[in-house]
């Protein structure tokens, strides 16, 4: 193993000394995925359809995430490795800036995204719409502080968490039903507005497209790759539509999309805002940690946390700025452009090492894989089609599409005799 002054080795493999079992990394991931902004993004699916139909489309897109990071946490665990080291493989040394550009980018929108949220409950409960741009900017600091601690910060703060947040996601249903005054006159009631089946999927595949590539981050730290599948199903199918479940039945009871605003006609403003602050501290250092990792890879050094504060002070202007305004479109692009990323990951790993990838210090990367660059280039059509036209599941096209034309496009370059494989040092795999 070489030498790494961060003991969340995020340029090397993570060795057998540091895994973990079910537990942990079921806190993280739970911590991780029980995120209340998933539960406005539930809302505003819930807006446009019935109950029964809103309760089919939470089901399929949650399924489609569950399963799809279900694979990428499976190879987390068996190679060791963070999303961005695996994009080495997949994409070249070069190709991975792009992977870690996109993934650590993409997590630091996540960040000031959340961070926006919390300041707008902040200014909502206590009335005072003016101070958004402090409570934005304090909490964002805040929650910052703990992402520099990785692994077992994140671990500590989601045991609080996790809790609070069941009570919350379970209360909201009950207050919704009651509003309605059944469970049969909440499906009798009709949606305003509508939104096409595709874009609701990609808005619920979207929550986590970014995160859900990224598990792998965590995965790598998992003793065998059954606990890691079975966490991320747990946080990714069951944690995630949960969060969708909840806010979505609200919104349908009281008829309003903004979760902020059903929590005040609940009369919890309070109570909620208490607990989403926890709840989104734990995401945030996730997602702190995420481009914490991705910055470490991108300039090549071996500790992640001057690339953790550097991305929180970015995501705190952004953030104080108002990007939560933005979330609904920026969900959309994240099950386009990311899951691409993700299935070439897996059809690399599959088609190309056979599942048995080599250790980083045997491989002699190449800076560029063409071959596969296309092949997510091609993932990445496919999902961009279906929601401009409305056709299909945008980010499990997306993730299929990219999978499989891996070894497609590399057997056609093959043929034509540009073959752009790393070459491997030695014989020994890992």
């Amino acid at each position: 193993m070489s030498q790494n002054s961060d003991r969340d080795f995020p340029l090397d493999h993570v060795p057998e000394s540091a895994r973990v079992g079910l537990v942990s990394l079921a806190a993280v991931l739970l911590g991780f995925t029980f995120f209340s902004p998933t539960m406005v993004a539930g809302g505003r699916v819930a807006a446009a359809y019935s109950l029964n139909d809103f309760l089919k489309v939470m089901l399929a897109g949650n399924l489609i995430l569950g399963l799809y990071v279900g694979v990428m946490a499976v190879i987390g665990t068996k190679t060791g490795l963070t999303s961005v080291l695996l994009s080495r493989y997949a994409l070249g040394s070069m190709g991975a800036k792009w992977a870690g550009f996109l993934l650590g980018g993409t997590q630091l929108g996540w960040y000031a995204v959340s961070a926006a949220y919390v300041a707008e409950l902040y200014a909502a409960a206590f009335n005072m719409p003016n101070s958004y741009i402090f409570w934005a900017v304090f909490w964002s600091l805040v929650m910052g502080f703990t992402a520099v601690y990785g692994f077992k910060g994140m671990e500590t703060i989601s045991y609080i968490a996790i809790p609070l947040i069941l009570v919350l996601t379970v209360w909201v249903p009950i207050l919704g039903i009651q509003k309605a005054g059944s469970w049969s006159a909440l499906a009798a009631i009709r949606p305003e507005s509508s939104m096409p089946m595709t874009t609701a999927l990609t808005i619920i595949v979207g929550t986590f497209a970014s995160g859900g590539t990224q598990v792998t981050n965590w995965s790598r730290f998992a003793k065998s790759a059954g606990i890691s599948f079975f966490a991320a199903m747990l946080a990714f199918f069951f944690g995630n539509g949960l969060m969708i479940f909840s806010g979505g039945i609200g919104a349908i009871a009281f008829q309003q999309p903004d979760l902020v605003e059903v929590f005040l006609q609940m009369g919890i403003i309070f109570f909620a805002m208490a607990i989403l602050t926890v709840n989104i501290w734990t995401t945030n250092d996730a997602a702190a940690y995420a481009f914490g990792v991705a910055g470490a890879e991108f300039f090549n050094r071996p500790d992640k946390k001057p690339f953790v504060i550097g991305g929180v002070l970015i995501a705190t202007v952004l953030a104080a700025t108002g990007i939560y305004s933005w979330f609904i479109p920026w969900l959309v692009m994240l099950g386009i452009f990311i899951p691409p990323l993700g299935g070439t990951i897996i059809g690399d790993f599959l088609f190309t090492w056979k599942g048995k990838m080599p250790r980083m210090e045997e491989v002699e990367f190449k800076p560029l894989r063409y071959s596969n660059i296309v092949a997510y280039l091609l993932g990445t059509v496919a999902a961009w089609l279906g929601q401009t036209f409305d056709f299909g599941i945008p980010p499990l096209q997306g993730i299929i599409v990219a999978a499989l034309m891996v070894p497609v496009v590399n057997a056609v370059f093959k043929a034509v005799g540009s073959n752009d494989a790393h070459q491997l040092k030695n014989k020994i795999t890992f």
